[in-house]
C-alpha cells in the first residue's frame, strides 16, 4: 500500500498582522492568514483574479525569530501540511477547521508601499556547514513592526557570507550561466 502524502506549497500575501503566543510547553506559536490569487476565466478572452484565503500556523524557534517580519501585505512562500482541528462548541455543535501547519517559510517581497531594499532573514538554513548569525544595523529604519534594514550574515569563522537576499532583477542576461 503506498504511503499517504500531505504536502502544500503556496506563495501569497499576509492578510493581517501575525499573532504570536507562547504554548503551554514554552514554544512559540505564530498564526497568520495568507491570500493566494487564482486566475479565473470570466469570458471568451477575459480573466480575473479570485482570492483564496488560508489560515497558517508556524511553530518553533524559527517562527519566533521571523514573527516580527510577518506583517500585512508581506509576500511569503510556505511549505507545510494540512491539519484538521475538531472540537465541540458551547452549544454542543461539532466544529472543524483546516489549517496549514508551516514547515518552511521564506520571506519574498515587502508589503506594497513599504521601504524597498529592506531585507530580513529567512527561516532557511543557508549555511548548513556551520553556525551563522545575523547582525542588525545600529540605526533602525522607519517601521511599525520593527522591520530592520539590511542584515549582514557572519559565519562562525568571522567572515562575511554572500548576501542571499539578492533578487533576479539585479542580474543581467549575461550573468546567468544557462
Amino acid at each position: 500500500m503506498p504511503a499517504d502524502i500531505n504536502s502544500v506549497f503556496l506563495i501569497g500575501r499576509l492578510t493581517r498582522e501575525s499573532e504570536y503566543r507562547v504554548s503551554q510547553n514554552g514554544g512559540a506559536v505564530v498564526r497568520f492568514s495568507i491570500a493566494v490569487n487564482r486566475r479565473k476565466r470570466t469570458g471568451e478572452n477575459a480573466w480575473e483574479d479570485e482570492a483564496n484565503f488560508f489560515n497558517c500556523v508556524y511553530m518553533g524557534r524559527a517562527a519566533e525569530s521571523i514573527n516580527q517580519y510577518l506583517e500585512k501585505g508581506r509576500q511569503v512562500a510556505i511549505q507545510g501540511e494540512l491539519r484538521q482541528n475538531r472540537w465541540t462548541d458551547q452549544q454542543g455543535q461539532a466544529r472543524s477547521t483546516v489549517e496549514i501547519f508551516v514547515n518552511n517559510l521564506e520571506l519574498l517581497a515587502s508589503p506594497q508601499g513599504s521601504q524597498r531594499g529592506a531585507s530580513a532573514p529567512s527561516s532557511n538554513n543557508w549555511n548548513q556547514g556551520g553556525s551563522s548569525s545575523y547582525s542588525k544595523p545600529s540605526t533602525p529604519q522607519n517601521s511599525s513592526r520593527g522591520q530592520a534594514g539590511s542584515y549582514t550574515m557572519k559565519s562562525s569563522s568571522g567572515g562575511d557570507l554572500p548576501d542571499f537576499n539578492v533578487g533576479p532583477e539585479q542580474f543581467s542576461d549575461d550573468d546567468v550561466p544557462f
